[in-house]
């Protein structure tokens, strides 16, 4: 396994809109996804970025701090490389139409993910 570069970055922000209008007006980063509780973000290298309100449910496993995705070549062989060290996954591999990704417990118990792009 090779980790190429960071592939997903996610921010949980009490201050939620001021937070999208630094990525979006001020910073000038692509808006990909708007919900209530979370805005995507692409940066233009392609990597991608979430800012989730703190009572989104969807990603409550996660802290309070930034989740950072290590985007590696396939997430399938990751996983079962990175169990084998005894890394702890949080649930299955997810997948869309351009990614598959899966959340990771670190050993100082923040929560990581590996993510990669058919």
């Amino acid at each position: 396994m090779k980790v190429k570069g960071l592939g997903w970055l996610g921010i949980r922000a009490s201050e939620f809109e001021e937070t999208v209008r630094l990525f979006r007006d001020t910073m000038g980063l692509e808006v990909v996804r708007e919900e209530r509780d979370v805005t995507g973000f692409q940066f233009p290298d392609g990597t991608g970025m979430e800012v989730w309100r703190p009572e989104d449910t969807f990603h409550s496993f996660f802290p309070s701090g930034p989740v950072v995705g290590f985007l590696v070549d396939d997430v399938d062989d990751a996983r079962a490389r990175m169990e084998a060290a005894g890394t702890e996954f949080l649930g299955p591999i997810q997948r869309s139409v351009t990614a598959s990704w899966n959340h990771f417990r670190g050993p100082n118990g923040n929560v990581y993910e590996i993510i990669s792009h058919p």
